[in-house]
């Protein structure tokens, strides 16, 4: 298990005098995506200033949840915190103790806002969201409307669905395993707002813009604010919602392995390219062209990934998204 001096964890919670939801807003889930923790100093800073104040319900602040892949300023310390997110018995590595204590304090809050960045070197923010309301096996949820309405008030214009429902097709479809195996490997695609889903809050993952961009710590800023704004912890005006002809909402369809570690992209793809029905997105080992089985974008290309892993997945436009 990797350690690192002086480390530990901390949260910053405020209360107001009068009712409300308790929100939890973090940074640095991943360590070398500092954008959150830059925005949530800046945003405490303000509160501890009196500059602003919380009036009803209660916010609980995480700058740095990743205390050791913050030091190393590398996205994991052991492993991805964002994976199998769950509270161990037997902690097997630093992501496995930051699971014990960040999963019964997410359990405290009825909202996470979960603030991080992206490597690729261009690309606008977007936010992932969660479900439709359902009762299904793989990730009942209750709360799409409230979810989707902090979403369109963010302050970004591109959002995403069907983490789960995609990240699971692709787990069912190359298992070979028992029941008990495939609910393992299903839980493996856990992280934070599916964890906070479980315990009957909603969550939101908001991806900033690039890991060094200057103005990506705007945008947190902007999300934190107008958060607090809208769940009215904070006395400001209402943040007005993204206008549905400015919204691109896409969802994620399926997820494409690659099968060899020779299999190749026919270029530089980077998330939310578009690709045409028939386009070659790459080359399998024995020289079989990989072609986009339908228009969309692709989403979270990974050149480097292994044999029998995630290559890349596939989204299509989801006209429905908020209406």
């Amino acid at each position: 298990m990797a350690s690192a001096p002086n480390l530990q964890f901390k949260f910053v919670n405020y209360t107001g005098l009068e009712e409300g939801p308790s929100v939890i807003i973090m940074g640095a889930t991943h360590g070398n995506e500092i954008c959150g923790t830059e925005a949530i100093r800046r945003v405490m800073a303000e509160l501890d200033s009196g500059e602003r104040k919380i009036a009803a319900g209660s916010v609980t602040f995480v700058p740095i949840v990743n205390p050791l892949a913050y030091f190393k300023n590398e996205r994991n310390g052991d492993r991805n915190l964002n994976r199998n997110l769950f509270p161990k018995d037997d902690p097997q590595d630093f992501e496995d103790r930051i699971a014990n204590w960040l999963c019964p304090l997410l359990a405290q809050h009825d909202v996470l806002l979960d603030l991080h960045s992206f490597n690729a070197a261009h690309g606008e923010p977007f936010v992932m969201v969660g479900p439709v309301n359902n009762d299904g096996p793989l990730e009942p949820f209750v709360h799409a409307d409230k979810e989707r309405a902090l979403a369109r008030r963010l302050g970004v214009r591109r959002f995403v669905t069907g983490w789960m429902a995609a990240y699971g097709g692709g787990v069912q479809r190359r298992s070979r395993s028992n029941a008990a195996e495939l609910e393992t490997m299903l839980r493996y695609g856990v992280g934070t707002t599916e964890y906070m889903r479980t315990t009957g809050g909603y969550a939101l993952t908001l991806e900033c813009g690039q890991h060094i961009d200057p103005k990506a710590p705007q945008v947190a800023y902007d999300a934190i604010i107008n958060t607090l704004a809208h769940l009215k912890l904070i006395e400001a005006p209402e943040p007005e919602p993204v206008p549905f002809e400015e919204m691109e909402a896409l969802h994620m369809v399926a997820v494409y392995d690659k099968l060899d570690a020779k299999d190749s992209f026919s270029r530089s793809w980077a998330s939310f390219d578009p690709v045409a029905e028939g386009e070659q997105i790459g080359t399998r080992a024995d020289g079989t062209p990989v072609l986009a089985e339908f228009s969309g974008r692709i989403l979270f290309p990974d050149a480097k990934a292994g044999a029998n892993s995630e290559w890349y997945y596939l989204t299509r436009a989801n006209p429905e998204f908020g209406r």
